[in-house]
């Protein structure tokens, strides 16, 4: 029953969605908190952009649950650590002025010389501020211990600041080795699992300080067609980017898509990416030594197994660890620049618009040998293509997912106007239904109803802060039944009552007196709505 609900649910979204269009001039508003994910405390991205991508939005835009937890590619953390758990968390915490400044200094020289090469770099990492700047981080980050069993609360209870002296002195008498990755397998959709690994708190800390000093380096150098991982850019911008390349004429698309690029990528390459910029022997070796981490995995058995596969293969960084984005960003640079050097973008009329790994190339025309010569280059940058899920496709006749939204043809429910648009994909809806009925399976009936609601409430309001661009009423709604089902199936078993009828649960005892959130609701309250 459950499932042919939503197959109902998600066949009256596709039906005819369209809607209405995203805001113009609707601007996203400033929000800056104290975070930390262990207490709950949800807080405002902080990002100034446009809302609408040119035409009338349905919600508002300043987001009540940081980062993007709907499910693009994943949450953005503000200075690209990412959670080892396998979702990366948006945490925007306030960088100590003394920080601050070193980044700023850092950034200014790098954009104000783009040849020079920074010698001296290494000792910044063991200072004071950047090393307790890097533990907040890694704090509010959260996740698990890596292979040595130590956690956050086991470090605070010897003394933060004993600990973080440790590690200092470490870095400074370079006497610092990082430990091995203990992977764990992620689930993906279809069956399929990807590797994370976590490495030990110490590990983490110490790469956060190295991304504190190195990232505002780099990021003078990466191009405007990266989105991913970045301060101030999105999964959102990408999907506004690629909005507006279509409305403007480039309706051929490749959906492109890499097999394990963050398992494939070559560390010879990577680390003269690096040099160009550093010249500190000191940096220099860490990260290599970051790269060639050991992986420490279950065996089965109740065992453990180690093995040396980075090291010798020379390939991958590793997936959890807060340095990766920053290092996946600046080798995927190769693949930009040498896009535009070789004269694909102006010969063939074709922008690029990338997001980590996942990238589209859209054209005027001539998309098969757009395909053929994106397919070369990463052939030359040793990477893989995904032959099964990179296909080419002519908008708005055909609709491509990128970063979990739908971008294709839709159809104004009150005028019939056809329009290109963007919606939550099929996917991501069947994704957080699937999400909600495992909150709310028996085996959390022990669970308080406030904590039950809050924790719902959570998981709505971030899908709903991440999948705002585009007509959304539908998706709402169907999301807001599913919620609502479920809520009244698991207040019936934990009160031991029968049957799931709503006059039981009614819609204002949910949602006023329990307080569930009701996603459409958010969409009311804009001046257009009133008009």
């Amino acid at each position: 029953m459950e499932r042919k609900r939503a197959k109902h649910a998600l066949s009256q979204i596709h039906r005819g969605i369209g809607d209405g269009m995203l805001a113009r001039g609707a601007l996203w508003q400033h929000g800056k908190s104290h975070a930390a994910r262990d207490a709950g405390v949800e807080q405002p991205v902080v990002r100034k952009g446009w809302a609408g991508l040119h035409g009338m939005a349905e919600r508002p835009v300043l987001p009540e649950k940081p980062g993007n937890a709907g499910g693009g590619k994943g949450l953005w953390f503000r200075i690209s650590a990412r959670r080892s758990e396998g979702q990366e968390i948006d945490v925007s915490l306030p960088t100590p002025k003394s920080v601050r400044k070193l980044q700023e200094a850092l950034h200014a020289k790098a954009k104000g010389e783009p040849a020079r090469r920074f010698h001296s770099l290494y000792d910044k990492l063991y200072r004071k501020d950047v090393l307790h700047h890097a533990w907040r981080c890694c704090r509010a980050n959260g996740g698990s211990p890596g292979v040595d069993g130590v956690g956050f609360e086991q470090i605070e209870e010897g003394g933060v600041e004993v600990w973080l002296e440790e590690l200092a002195r470490e870095l400074r008498e370079k006497t610092y080795r990082p430990q091995a990755v203990r992977r764990v397998w992620i689930p993906k959709p279809g069956g399929k699992r990807r590797p994370l690994g976590i490495p030990r708190i110490k590990d983490r800390v110490a790469q956060m300080a190295a991304v504190i000093v190195l990232e505002p380096i780099f990021e003078s150098d990466l191009p405007e067609e990266q989105y991913g991982y970045r301060r101030g850019r999105g999964a959102q911008d990408a999907i506004r980017m690629i909005h507006g390349l279509l409305n403007r004429g480039y309706r051929e698309v490749v959906d492109c898509d890499l097999s394990g690029y963050f398992d494939t990528i070559p560390h010879g390459p990577l680390m003269k990416s690096v040099a160009r910029r550093v010249s500190d022997g000191a940096m220099l070796k860490l990260v290599k030594l970051w790269l060639q981490m050991a992986v420490e995995e279950d065996d089965g058995h109740g065992g453990r197994k180690r093995t040396t596969e980075a090291r010798d293969s020379g390939r991958g960084t590793p997936q959890g660890a807060p340095i990766s984005p920053l290092l996946s960003n600046l080798y995927m640079r190769r693949f930009v620049l040498g896009w535009k050097k070789l004269g694909w973008e102006e010969r063939l009329q074709a922008r690029l618009v990338v997001y980590a790994d996942d990238f589209v190339i859209l054209c005027r025309g001539n998309a098969d040998r757009a395909r053929e010569a994106m397919e070369g280059i990463m052939s030359a940058l040793k990477l893989r293509v995904n032959e099964q899920k990179t296909r080419v496709c002519r908008a708005p006749e055909e609709s491509f997912d990128f970063l979990g939204y739908t971008l294709g043809r839709c159809y104004s429910p009150k005028t019939g106007r056809a329009f290109i648009g963007t919606h939550p994909s099929k996917k991501r809806i069947s994704s957080v239904c699937k999400q909600i009925s495992q909150m709310t399976r028996r085996q959390t009936y022990w669970k308080p109803v406030d904590q039950m609601v809050w924790e719902l409430n959570r998981t709505l309001r971030g899908w709903g802060n991440y999948f705002c661009l585009g007509p959304v009423s539908r998706a709402y709604r169907a999301v807001d039944n599913h919620a609502r089902h479920r809520l009244r199936q698991w207040l019936n078993g934990k009160h031991r009552s029968r049957g799931v009828h709503p006059t039981r649960h009614a819609v204002t005892y949910l949602h006023g007196q329990l307080g569930l959130l009701r996603l459409t609701n958010t969409t009311r309250d804009l001046p257009w709505a009133n008009a």
